[in-house]
């Protein structure tokens, strides 16, 4: 490989590892917030990032809670899946590229992509339907408003896993045949 090649896949990994941090960090204060807004009521008004629940809190705590679950299982589930990309980076060997271990990674961030997406979509409903019932929780949404960019990554990834796993057919192949 060149170096210019080596130079763009170490930037890659810093950036993977930058994301990963910070979305670890963003799921940890959502989840610290929520146990505090449990014994302090008064946190509402500011869970995460000017985020304010308190009328919800108050109104329909019950409301309150998967609001603040969903948020929560989205934030892990993103960091998870910013994880298997760094593991992917540490387990990534440019001589024999097409392992089942890389394999398996790249299948297992499509299917972490692809639950995002579907998680996305019922956190959206939910928010939705406590729109209707006049609840103003709007503001909720950039949390899981992404969910057609994960399930074209879901897509695109699986593809990607289904050629590394012909990869690893023809390379097996060939080890066979030298």
């Amino acid at each position: 490989m060149t170096k210019k090649n080596d130079f763009i896949l170490d930037v890659l990994n810093v950036v993977s590892w930058i994301i990963f941090i910070g979305l670890c960090i963003e799921a940890g204060a959502l989840i610290f917030n929520f146990i505090f807004t449990l014994f302090r009521p008064i946190a509402t008004q500011n869970v995460y990032n000017g985020l304010n629940l308190s009328e919800l809190y108050e109104n329909q705590f019950p409301h309150f809670v998967g609001v603040m679950s969903f948020a929560i299982v989205l934030s892990v589930l993103k960091a998870y899946l910013f994880y298997l990309v760094v593991k992917i980076f540490m387990k990534l060997n440019l001589v024999k590229p097409f392992s089942t271990e890389m394999a398996g990674l790249i299948e297992k961030i499509s299917l972490e992509a692809l639950s995002i997406a579907i998680v996305s979509v019922i956190a959206d409903q939910y928010t939705k339907r406590l729109i209707k019932t006049g609840y103003n929780v709007s503001h909720i949404e950039e949390y899981w408003d992404d969910i057609a960019a994960f399930l074209m990554m879901a897509a695109i990834v699986f593809v990607i896993s289904q050629i590394f796993k012909k990869g690893i057919e023809i390379q097996n192949e060939n080890d066979l045949t030298v």
